[in-house]
């Protein structure tokens, strides 16, 4: 199974920047796409952006667009998620997870593989 661990997080005053990473480890597994998720107390767990990883095609959760930068360094293993302007409404737990083929993108039950989350919170 792959390993996944999140990095990056923090807290940061709303307009700012935060860059998190996500390391992957482990045996290989049949995935099309890395990508990264978030859930705030009391809400469900959303699509935040997604990565292609043969093709690098992007995608991104509107909420997020403009704002969020999804990339891969494949040599590395590693997915990055940079996030600039942040809002108050990002403020939640961040993880990266591994997705099998098919199904969308912003469907985490085609997700194979999670990471144990990061927090971030942005505070005014």
């Amino acid at each position: 199974a792959v390993q996944l661990v999140e990095s990056g997080g923090g807290s940061v005053q709303a307009g700012g920047s935060l860059r998190l990473s996500c390391a992957a480890s482990g045996a290989a597994v049949s995935r099309s796409h890395m990508g990264w998720f978030r859930q705030a107390p009391g809400k469900e767990r959303e699509g935040v952006a997604a990565i292609d990883i043969s093709g690098g095609t992007t995608y991104y959760a509107d909420s997020v667009k403009g704002r969020f930068t999804i990339s891969q360094d494949n040599a590395k293993s590693t997915m990055y998620l940079q996030m600039n302007s942040l809002k108050l409404e990002d403020t939640a737990m961040y993880y990266c997870a591994a997705k099998t083929y098919g199904g969308v993108w912003s469907d985490p039950a085609y997700y194979i593989g999670w990471g144990q989350g990061t927090q971030v919170t942005v505070s005014s």
